[in-house]
């Protein structure tokens, strides 16, 4: 049985704010005081897992070792079905030193015409760890599918999302309101797993 959190206050170890104000909100329920590993000066650590799960995990305890707080990682990227899998763990990385994704979205578009796929076909992955001081971790992963667009559509979101229309919609994430993409995208998923298991009473 899963480890439930009765905390206060939880680091999301990440420096993306994107993606600590989509896992703050999605927390908001639940009175919890969410900082990021930014704000407490704990820089990144090199991400040397070769999967989105080992990279979430190791990501959760170096910033709770480094705090001695409860710490919570995410570890997410795009996956394209013809480019076997690619840019996956490496998702953040195709944005450069920058974090630009408008040039990570054009890298995987040039990227398919140079394969002359035709198999626009994609799906982005999360991976969460859950980490407490005392080593204890808990693990989830959720997954949407999807087609990838071009050129990308909408401006909200962050990431791969303007380029990525989820099977069934007509809006790309970067179209969406925030709360229509918090109740099916991948990390609502993995979260929704994370809640049952962690934060129900």
């Amino acid at each position: 049985m899963a480890r439930r959190f009765d905390g206060k206050q939880l680091v999301i170890a990440s420096h993306n704010p994107g993606k600590v104000r989509e896992i703050g909100e999605l927390l908001s329920p639940f009175r919890i005081a969410v900082t990021s590993a930014a704000q407490h000066g704990v820089p990144e650590p090199e991400e040397t897992g070769t999967t989105f799960l080992a990279n979430a995990a190791l990501k959760a305890r170096a910033v709770t070792q480094a705090t001695g707080l409860p710490s919570l990682a995410d570890d997410s990227g795009l996956a394209v079905h013809a480019l076997d899998g690619e840019p996956g763990i490496y998702s953040a990385r195709w944005a450069g030193p920058s974090k630009d994704f408008s040039l990570a979205m054009k890298k995987v578009e040039e990227a398919l015409a140079a394969k002359g796929a035709a198999d626009r076909g994609a799906h982005f992955i999360c991976a969460l760890a859950l980490a407490w001081p005392d080593g204890h971790a808990e693990h989830f992963e959720g997954r949407v599918d999807g087609t990838l667009v071009w050129p990308p559509r909408g401006t909200r979101g962050f990431g791969y999302d303007p380029m990525f229309l989820p099977d069934g919609h007509a809006l790309t994430f970067g179209e969406m309101e925030p709360a229509r993409k918090h109740d099916m995208s991948h990390r609502a998923r993995a979260f929704a797993d994370l809640v049952l298991a962690c934060f129900r009473p």
